[in-house]
Formats: structure tokens, sequence, C-alpha cells
């Protein structure tokens, strides 16, 4: 990728610092940091995901549902740079995954990755010290050396204040309060992919469009992304303006 931009990046910093000032809703948070994250760099998509109270990562947000369904098969097979990355604790860089698929790197993902229209890939820890509780993934639709020696210390400050996000709370600096707090995200992330495709269907609208709007419709009206999200499939018409296709 070419040079950060300095404003771009300042515009993304007081954006993660305003949410975590406000009400703290994790999945909305997540979101938010997948979506600036990938437009930071100008990639092709970012993934996120985070270890729950047994350790294993689970996916969490995206920026469409292609990288969703990517991030979910790095996952089932156990293979990755989310995983290595987490495992690791360290950065994976600038890895042109048809070279992966030809060196066996990854025999499973790289090709798979490939085949979804992704060229390079790269992932960040979400670390703090010595813990780390998940990982950030960037998907690249060019081969891999997009990322400069610059780049690379930016967007992992970038996953660090993330993981300062998910912290930042008094309640949830006790590791026991963390997990619950983790998994109650696991858990409503159900009800959000059911939302997905139930507006995407009354709408006729493709699911990352339905997810856009129950997102735009959480914001405008003050509401939590949950709450909405269990509207849309148990009262849609209590939401008028998501009731009418």
């Amino acid at each position: 990728m070419s040079g950060v931009s300095a404003e771009r990046l300042a515009s993304i910093f007081v954006e993660v610092a305003d949410t975590l000032v406000d009400e703290f809703d994790l999945l909305e948070f997540l979101h938010m940091l997948t979506d600036r994250a990938r437009s930071l760099v100008d990639a092709a998509a970012a993934g996120l995901m985070l270890a729950d109270e047994r350790g294993r990562l689970e996916f969490m947000a995206g920026s469409d549902e292609n990288v969703r369904l990517i991030e979910l098969f790095q996952l089932q097979n156990d293979q990755g740079p989310c995983l290595e990355a987490y495992r690791t604790g360290q950065p994976v860089i600038n890895i042109d995954l048809a070279a992966a698929a030809a060196a066996g790197r990854w025999p499973r993902f790289a090709p798979r990755a490939s085949t979804a229209g992704f060229r390079s890939v790269h992932a960040f820890p979400l670390r703090l010290r010595s813990q780390v509780i998940g990982a950030l993934n960037i998907f690249g639709s060019t081969s891999g050396g997009d990322f400069g020696a610059a780049d690379v210390p930016i967007m992992q400050a970038l996953a660090d204040v993330a993981t300062i996000g998910l912290m930042q709370e008094r309640a949830i600096r006790r590791s026991e309060a963390l997990t619950e707090q983790l998994q109650g995200a696991l858990n409503s992330r159900i009800i959000i992919e059911q939302a997905k495709g139930a507006l995407a269907q009354v709408h006729n609208v493709s699911v990352d469009e339905a997810f856009r709007r129950i997102r735009a419709y959480a914001r405008n009206h003050n509401r939590r992304l949950t709450e909405v999200a269990a509207l849309v499939v148990s009262d849609l018409a209590s939401l008028p303006g998501l009731a009418q296709p």
C-alpha cells in the first residue's frame, strides 16, 4: 500500500476515542474497527477474530460477507494468518497468497482465499503487553509486498488501540469479566447474522446492504446494535425505518 495519510489516521484514532467515551457497544466497535482498518490502507477487506473463554478464536466482525466466509473457513481448517498472529503474538506481513499456496503454507486456506479474489493477506495480533486476545486480518486485491516498513507499526498501533478499547472498562480488566463480555458478544453475533439474512430477504438486497441498514438504524436512533438486530428477527414492524421494503 502507499503511505498512510496522516489526516485519515488522525480521524480514525479520534473516532475510536469517541467510541470509547460513549456507552461501550462491543459489536459496533468491532465492526467500526474493521471498516476503518480496511479504508485506512485501501484494502479489499478486513476481518477480526477474538478468543473465547477457552482461548479459541471466533469470528466477530468483517467488512463484508465475503471476508466472513473466508475467516470462518480459516477457523474450520485451523490454519491461516489470523491464527498464526494470535498464537505467536507477532504480525504476519506481506503474504502473497498464490506464492503461499505454491509453497504449501496454509495449504487449504491460501487457495481458498485466492479463489475468493484476494491476492495478499496481513494479520496483526490484538495484544496488550504479553496478553493476546485476538487478531485483525487485512486482505488485499494485489499481490504481497504492499505494506511498507513505516506502515506496519501504524497498523499494529491501530490493533493495539482496539485491544485497549476492549479492555478499557474497569469491570472487564479482570480476566473473568473480559471473558464474560466476549462470550456475550459471541452469542449476540448469532442474532445479528439472523437479522442480516431476514432483512436481506424482506428488502431483496444483499446481506452486506442489509447489515449496513441495521447499523445505520442503530446509530441514527441511538440504540444498541444487538437490540435492533433482535427486533428485526422478532418484531420488524416495530422498526418503521426498516420494516418497509
